[in-house]
């Protein structure tokens, strides 16, 4: 089982979710912010890590949320999802093409990623 990480990043009852570009796997499909942990790296570690590689903004993990595992053709993913701040509003995408911030009335009906899909229910049963 690989383990990711998932930002859950909220700003006027919104939450941040970014777009896979054409070049990627799984391209088209929607997913919070995050990444594969890397060896010797904490969750929270890997989360700074990520927003900063792929949105060059500064974050800060205030605490755990949730866990989803779902098995995908290639293996089993593990998301680790953690409530995140960001320090700034300029968000430069260099892996996704397409950044939205979306609401309880609308988050479900983007195209989620199956792992980010439990996440997003949680989302907007307890934080939206």
């Amino acid at each position: 089982m690989k383990t990711v990480t998932g930002a859950i990043i909220v700003k006027d009852k919104k939450v941040l979710i970014l777009r896979r570009a054409p070049s990627e796997a799984f391209a088209g499909y929607w997913e919070f912010p995050g990444g594969k942990i890397e060896e010797n790296e904490t969750p929270e570690h890997c989360l700074v890590r990520e927003l900063k590689e792929e949105l060059n903004i500064e974050a800060t993990v205030k605490r755990f949320f949730c866990e989803s595992v779902y098995r995908y053709a290639h293996g089993e993913i593990q998301l680790l999802a953690y409530i995140a701040e960001i320090g700034n509003d300029s968000i430069k995408l260099t892996v996704h093409d397409q950044l939205a911030w979306a609401g309880k009335e609308n988050l479900l009906d983007y195209e989620l990623l199956p792992a980010d899909i439990t996440v997003a229910r949680k989302i907007v049963r307890e934080l939206l």
